[in-house]
């Protein structure tokens, strides 16, 4: 069973998606809790634990191992539910495997973040216990934004994986509903969803004639609209 989060640090949107049966989760990164106006990025996240009780990851956004092991304990004591989002690498491109075995060794959940190779998944899995969780998050729809075949890199992320049952491979970057169903296929155990595209796979089981009909319907009320005529 392929478990949807979803992707969002807006308060309302997560109060209202924190309803859905379908939502297991939430992810967030900087990048979100900025654009959701965030000023203080500690208390926002403290605000965001007072309205779900499902998993939440916050990200670190330190870059050397020493700052990313201090961030990420000062996250992880903000609530139980707390997956600890820390990147593969820095913005150099140097593995942070040495931050990654420690946190995990602290018990610490993590979201290995940013993953886009098999190899890569390899180095992090060589680093952490059977014990602790750990997310690794492969950004699927950044890869074939840039023309390359993510399915390659989550068969062989997910079969090195069968030996830690602490781990769950996340399909990241998510850019339509059909995601969701090979990530299913392939057995991802989580998929990261924006609220948008959650609403559309509520909505899957349309048959091809109500597809057409609503296609027709759409064209005709737009025309009739916009006063065509030919």
């Amino acid at each position: 069973m392929t478990k949807i989060f979803c992707d969002i640090a807006d308060k309302k949107l997560i109060k209202k998606f924190d309803k859905k049966k379908i939502v297991k989760g939430f992810t967030t990164n900087p990048s979100l809790i900025r654009k959701a106006g965030a000023k203080n990025y500690s208390q926002y996240c403290k605000d965001i634990l007072k309205i779900t009780k499902k998993p939440v990851s916050f990200e670190v956004f330190a870059d050397e191992n020493r700052n990313i092991i201090n961030q990420a304990i000062k996250i992880n004591k903000w609530g139980k539910q707390i997956y600890v989002k820390v990147p593969v690498t820095n913005s150099k491109g140097i593995f942070l495997g040495n931050a990654i075995k420690y946190l995990n060794n602290r018990n610490i959940k993590l979201n290995i973040t940013a993953v886009y190779t098999s190899s890569q998944t390899l180095k992090i899995l060589k680093k952490i216990n059977k014990k602790t969780k750990v997310i690794i998050s492969i950004f699927a729809g950044r890869m074939a934004d840039t023309g390359k075949d993510p399915i390659p890199e989550f068969k062989k992320s997910i079969n090195y994986a069968r030996k830690f049952k602490n781990v769950e491979i996340l399909w990241a970057s998510v850019r339509e509903p059909y995601n969701f169903l090979q990530a299913k296929q392939l057995g991802c155990h989580i998929i990261t969803v924006p609220p948008a595209i959650i609403e559309k796979i509520e909505k899957f089981g349309k048959s091809f004639q109500q597809l057409t009909k609503e296609t027709v319907k759409t064209f005709l009320i737009d025309s009739k609209k916009s006063r065509f005529n030919i």
